[in-house]
């Protein structure tokens, strides 16, 4: 069932993610909307596999299935695809985002992750506040729509909890990864991480500063997702570990 209207969290969803640093609200899209978000991500995935240079596969190529090279990410679906521009303004997401942000939030960047069958990869621990540095840490959530099911066999988040209402730590990078910047092991290991799986069509929120990571996708399903980062109007990244483009900002 999908939630309608522009009702956001409840009052203990809220409280939960205050505490935790992540909530997961079931229900927010329909089965509909989420094929129509993966046959538009088939069509645009396309098109760029056809002009990534030898540098760039580096970055966005995983193997998934018999060790087959695809697309492990593309960036900024909001901007690029009106499909996606869509869903971040959806009533409900945009009422959970406004419950925590205030009104009129900025899409600063956005993500497609793939994480094909039987080999995509997984992604590190690390914090979003740390890769945006932002002016304000409270400033910033993630919205990661599930376009599959995401469990713990196919790789769905997992969270610090609590680590919301820490600090921000340095991450390194591994050696000729420049771009994959994660928590020194040692920082990592001091907090357990939860699994957090999100029925299709659901959307978990997390707190910049919240500890996350996913698992390699051992299934034989996908585990496709968003990630929709949104800001208050007012923040800007005056510390970002990476490059930002401000030109593809969108503003909801």
């Amino acid at each position: 069932m999908t939630r309608t209207g522009k009702r956001g969290f409840s009052a203990d969803e809220l409280a939960f993610y205050r505490e935790k640093g992540h909530v997961t609200v079931p229900g927010i899209f329909s089965a509909e909307e989420m094929e129509a978000a993966i046959q538009d991500i088939e069509a645009w995935g396309n098109e760029v596999l056809g002009r990534l240079n030898e540098a760039q596969k580096a970055w966005y190529l995983d193997r998934g299935v018999s060790n087959a090279q695809v697309l492990r990410k593309l960036d900024n679906p909001v901007y690029q695809r009106p499909v996606f521009r869509k869903m971040a303004g959806h009533p409900v997401l945009l009422a959970c985002v406004e419950q925590i942000l205030g009104p009129k939030p900025i899409v600063y960047f956005s993500q497609v992750f793939l994480k094909p069958p039987e080999g995509g990869s997984p992604k590190p621990v690390h914090q979003d506040n740390f890769y945006f540095g932002p002016n304000d840490l409270d400033g910033v959530v993630t919205a990661w729509l599930a376009l599959d099911e995401a469990t713990v066999e196919n790789g769905c988040l997992y969270f610090g909890e609590g680590t919301n209402r820490g600090e921000v730590y340095p991450h390194v990078a591994p050696a000729g990864e420049p771009f994959n910047l994660q928590l020194p092991p040692e920082i990592a290991a001091r907090f357990a991480m939860t699994p957090a799986p999100v029925p299709r069509g659901g959307v978990s929120f997390h707190h910049g500063n919240t500890f996350h990571q996913s698992s390699a996708n051992r299934s034989t399903r996908w585990r496709r997702a968003a990630a929709f980062h949104y800001v208050a109007g007012d923040v800007r990244f005056v510390r970002p570990a990476l490059p930002y483009d401000e030109s593809v900002v969108v503003r909801i």
